[in-house]
C-alpha cells in the first residue's frame, strides 16, 4: 500500500467552458487532466442524506471523484490527519490517492457523484475494516 498522506489529494479544477447567448457551460474530462489511465467509471444517485458511501481505502486504486449534481461531503483520513471537503461544483474534482480512507456523506437532493478509477474493479485492492487500514499504514 502507498504511505500517503491527505496532502497528496488534491483538487483537479476542470475548465468552464460558458456558451454565447446563456446556454449553459461544458467542461471535459481528456486524457491529460487525470493523472492516471482511466480503466472504470461509474456513478453514485438517489443517496439518502443519511447514507454513508465508501468506508474503505484502496491499496493501489486511483479515484477521480466530481459532483455533477448537488453536494456531498468526502471524508478522508491517511491514519494520522482528517479532512472534509465539501463537494459542490461540477467542474472541480477530488484526486484521491491510494492508501487514503474515504467516506462520503451528507448527499444532498438529487446529488450525483462521478468516479473515474484507475482500475478495474478488484476486491482484493479493497480495505474495509479501518483498524486494518491503520495496521496496513503503520
Amino acid at each position: 500500500m502507498k504511505k500517503t498522506k491527505i496532502s497528496d489529494c488534491y483538487f483537479i479544477e476542470l475548465e468552464k467552458i460558458e456558451s454565447e447567448f446563456n446556454r449553459g457551460a461544458l467542461s471535459v474530462v481528456e486524457k491529460d487532466v487525470l493523472p492516471f489511465q482511466l480503466k472504470r467509471a461509474y456513478y453514485l444517485y438517489d443517496v439518502p442524506s443519511t447514507a454513508i458511501r465508501g468506508g474503505h481505502a484502496h491499496k493501489e486504486l486511483y479515484q477521480f471523484l466530481l459532483p455533477l449534481s448537488g453536494s456531498f461531503d468526502v471524508r478522508i483520513n491517511d491514519g494520522t490527519s482528517t479532512k472534509i471537503h465539501t463537494m459542490n461544483k461540477p467542474n472541480k474534482g477530488l484526486l484521491l490517492c491510494p492508501g487514503i480512507w474515504r467516506e462520503l456523506e451528507n448527499f444532498s437532493s438529487g446529488a450525483v457523484c462521478l468516479v473515474f478509477a484507475s482500475e478495474v474493479y478488484e476486491e482484493e485492492d479493497y480495505i474495509r475494516d479501518y483498524q486494518q487500514f491503520l495496521s496496513f499504514k503503520k
